[in-house]
């Protein structure tokens, strides 16, 4: 805490700087400024505050880690279909399906 005739505090200065460098002071201002030019005011302004900083907390190796994740996830969900598909067809030759449709028990 500064007293008058003294200077700031040098550890809250330094912080202040940490702060700017890092882009948080930035990131809250402009969360801030999106919440005040809201028209309607949400019921949970720290739900608000939470939800846009986490959208700006994402880096771009964060966003194209996730994206290779998707495509990866996709790929094998293909190769899968398409086991899944050649295992029916397997089954079918073991286990014809009757002519008229009904299933044997």
């Amino acid at each position: 805490m500064a007293f008058k005739g003294q200077g700031p505090d040098p550890k809250r200065e330094q912080f202040r700087r940490y702060l700017e460098k890092a882009g948080v002071v930035d990131s809250l201002t402009s969360v801030l400024v999106a919440l005040y030019e809201t028209q309607e005011r949400p019921n949970n302004a720290l739900e608000f505050v939470k939800q846009h900083l986490g959208a700006a907390g994402m880096t771009s190796e964060d966003t194209e880690a996730l994206q290779q994740e998707v495509l990866e996830l996709r790929q094998r969900c293909t190769s899968l279909s398409e086991e899944n598909k050649d295992l029916k067809t397997k089954l079918q030759r073991y286990e014809p399906v009757p002519e008229d449709g009904a299933t044997a028990d």
